[in-house]
């Protein structure tokens, strides 16, 4: 497979052609820096956000941006160390901000590929406030690597609909980056699910004993293997639509019908 398309490593002059190719696409991993239990790293969500789109971006030849690795983490509370979160209004200003330079220097597309849970609420904000921002200038668009599919959501949440650090994450690591796994904590790092029947939304202080909810004691890097694989061909055929993506309707329909405080 050829190598990633990492717009850090190039200098700006190699960027001209890419913004005339592709659609003129950029990828933004999401990842984040938070407590993965007692068995996996801090930067498990930001490894496989740039795994995945070092990927995509080495079959599709879309560039990737460097992954953002401080993100919304503050459900995990400061009960365990190792989590260090954005406000959500930070994280949500600096996706505007983010796009804005992408749209500024030539830039066409921007696809947010989040790996994080608490990263989807606010993304989507930015994403809604971005696109009426950029309405003809900047297409806009986001997805969650765990929902790419039903079936990759399926095999997330196997053991535990609320999950954290679980079989399918351990599992991802274990073929990806299989030294950061501690694998002598595995079998007593389990804890269930608590959050089934409940009415409010509880931090992860309030419904983990350790930062786990699921059972990683199952996690194979078989697995992770076949998992990784469903991520990297899902979002594959995504991002070759995105490229040639156009608005359903012609410009004529719809230009000049930003909200008012979009100028602001």
């Amino acid at each position: 497979m050829s190598a990633p398309v990492r717009l850090e490593h190039l200098a700006w002059p190699e960027m001209a052609g890419l913004q005339t190719s592709h659609g003129g696409m950029l990828i933004l991993p999401l990842g984040a820096t938070e407590q993965h239990g007692p068995h996996l790293p801090v930067a498990m969500d930001t490894l496989l956000a740039e795994s995945v789109c070092d990927a995509v971006s080495a079959s599709t030849r879309v560039p990737v941006l460097s992954a953002l690795r401080y993100t919304v983490s503050q459900g995990h509370t400061t009960k365990w160390p190792g989590t260090f979160s954005l406000r959500h209004e930070t994280f949500i200003a600096t996706l505007n901000d983010l796009a804005a330079w992408a749209s500024a220097t030539g830039w066409q597309r921007l696809l947010l590929v989040n790996a994080h849970f608490g990263n989807d609420a606010p993304a989507r904000v930015a994403v809604d406030q971005i696109r009426l921002r950029h309405l003809g200038t900047l297409q806009i668009g986001f997805r969650n690597l765990f929902q790419l599919t039903p079936e990759i959501w399926r095999s997330y949440i196997a053991d535990a609909e609320d999950l954290h650090a679980n079989r399918a994450e351990t599992s991802l690591m274990l073929h990806l980056f299989p030294d950061l796994v501690h694998r002598d904590r595995l079998a007593t790092a389990d804890d269930p699910d608590r959050t089934g029947g409940t009415v409010f939304s509880h931090p992860v202080a309030q419904t983990s004993r350790n930062g786990v909810t699921g059972f990683p004691s199952q996690a194979t890097a078989e697995e992770g293997a076949l998992l990784f694989q469903q991520m990297v061909a899902a979002l594959s055929e995504i991002v070759r639509r995105a490229i040639i993506e156009q608005p359903p309707l012609p410009a004529a329909d719809w230009l000049g019908t930003q909200p008012p405080a979009c100028h602001a």
